[in-house]
């Protein structure tokens, strides 16, 4: 064995910040899981020799391309798109598109990267991708939203396919987007096939799949909570965000007893002391997905809610947490906050929406914590289901595909709790989802050989 087959963590980073100059969330999460991984190989002469942590940080390939389109007032707009292909050595590249301003190279090679991990755990033959623009669909007509993801997926179509990668929807993709993204590869190709999930259920759609993502995320908090013979009933809840996860986690942990105290959006968030129940979801619902409003406009149509402009909610006292936002939403100093106001359990909805520092506070105060790769897999756990339906052109009913996504979840948090155990009644939950994610992909990647 060369020497130079060893490195130290600190060198290992180096490296990596070396190789992606200007990309700190990619940086980031490439850190946070490194971090867990060297102390589980360090007796590993074969992970070593096969350099496949510096394998896996570095993405099979990273595609970038000029989207131009028309406005409705025949101004011609033009964006820049991508598609992350992580790694595929457990089965087809496997992630979202997301449309938004803050969408740059970094940010879809840190979601790629964490994508490789979380689908792993799920235990489905899916490998790690994402991919997205920086157009931003809110305030756009219909007609505009169409001619941009036609023009999208012009590009796009060449380089997916069902047996190759498999985008769906993220942040500013919802059905609409994908409905108009699937009619034009469709068109392009003159194949119908199983390219994307997340469609509408006319379609090929899965009837679980809009909830999949927020309720698997309170599945994940319930089985951390039954780890230690607790309950969700009658605690309270903080959650951020007002989309199709933020709400949907909402109306599990109201459906499990709980109450639920926020949610919020780019421009503040609610605090509701009565609680946000189902009736009220639904407005919420509503207001954001065909009225496309704004979540203060909650606080004018309740009584005893106040809204808190530019603020976010993790000063509001809770026993549980759920970020459902986007990345890096919650910092070290609202993690201190959280804590010192008594939360016993995170678990989080969007990828990475707690920093590296916050991290560090939760589980320096040994509370139940999950991680995003855990903890919101299951969307894509859905839609790896979604995959296998449109595969054999068959269709499962919501009843099935909820008891499937149950599973799925308390698969997921054995696996963590497998690797993360620390034997005296903690489970550190980002370890053991680092570990189990990687030792998958890891073990697949030694059986091919250096490709």
């Amino acid at each position: 064995m060369a020497v130079s087959d060893h490195v130290d963590f600190p060198t290992f980073m180096e490296g990596v910040k070396k190789r992606n100059p200007g990309q700190p969330e990619f940086v980031q999460a490439v850190q946070e899981v490194a971090m867990d991984i060297f102390d589980f190989i360090e007796d590993k002469e074969a992970y070593h020799t096969a350099q496949i942590l510096r394998r896996i940080a570095e993405p099979d390939r990273v595609i970038s391309f000029r989207v131009c389109w028309e406005d409705d007032n025949h101004s011609v707009r033009v964006q820049r798109g991508y598609r992350i292909q992580n790694n595929n050595a457990i089965g087809p590249y496997k992630g979202g598109i997301r449309f938004h301003p803050s969408v740059t190279e970094s940010v879809l090679k840190f979601l790629a990267f964490e994508q490789t991990f979380k689908n792993s755990l799920t235990g489905l033959p899916m490998g790690g991708g994402k991919g997205g623009a920086n157009f931003n669909p809110k305030g756009k007509s219909d007609a505009e939203v169409m001619r941009f993801c036609q023009s999208f997926m012009t590009e796009l179509y060449r380089h997916i396919g069902p047996d190759t990668d498999v985008p769906a929807g993220d942040i500013g993709v919802g059905g609409r987007e994908i409905g108009y993204m699937f009619g034009q590869y469709k068109r392009i190709t003159n194949r119908w096939e199983g390219v994307l999930t997340g469609k509408g259920m006319e379609y090929g759609g899965s009837q679980m799949r809009p909830e999949a993502t927020g309720y698997g995320a309170v599945y994940f908090m319930e089985n951390m909570l039954k780890h230690r013979n607790d309950a969700i009933a009658g605690k309270t809840a903080v959650i951020s965000g007002s989309g199709n996860v933020a709400t949907h986690a909402a109306e599990q942990i109201t459906k499990q007893g709980g109450k639920v105290l926020t949610l919020s959006d780019s421009g503040g968030f609610i605090h509701d002391p009565d609680g946000i129940d189902q009736d009220k979801i639904d407005w919420i619902k509503d207001l954001k997905n065909n009225k496309r409003g704004r979540i203060s406009e909650y606080a004018d149509h309740f009584t005893s809610v106040s809204y808190h402009e530019g603020k976010r909610p993790w000063n509001v006292p809770c026993d549980l947490a759920l970020p459902c936002a986007t990345q890096n939403e919650l910092n070290e100093e609202e993690a201190r906050e959280l804590v010192s106001n008594g939360v016993i359990a995170v678990s989080e909805g969007a990828n990475m929406p707690t920093t590296l520092e916050g991290v560090h506070v939760f589980h320096d105060a040994r509370i139940m914590y999950g991680p995003g790769k855990a903890a919101n897999a299951g969307g894509v756990a859905v839609s790896g289901l979604e995959m296998s339906q449109n595969a054999e052109r068959i269709s499962w009913n919501h009843a099935r595909l909820g008891e499937m996504l149950t599973d799925l979840m308390e698969g997921i948090h054995g696996k963590c709790v497998e690797y993360g155990d620390q034997g005296d009644g903690y489970v550190d939950y980002v370890k053991g989802a680092n570990i189990a994610g990687f030792k998958k992909v890891a073990d697949a990647m030694l059986a091919y050989g250096v490709v």
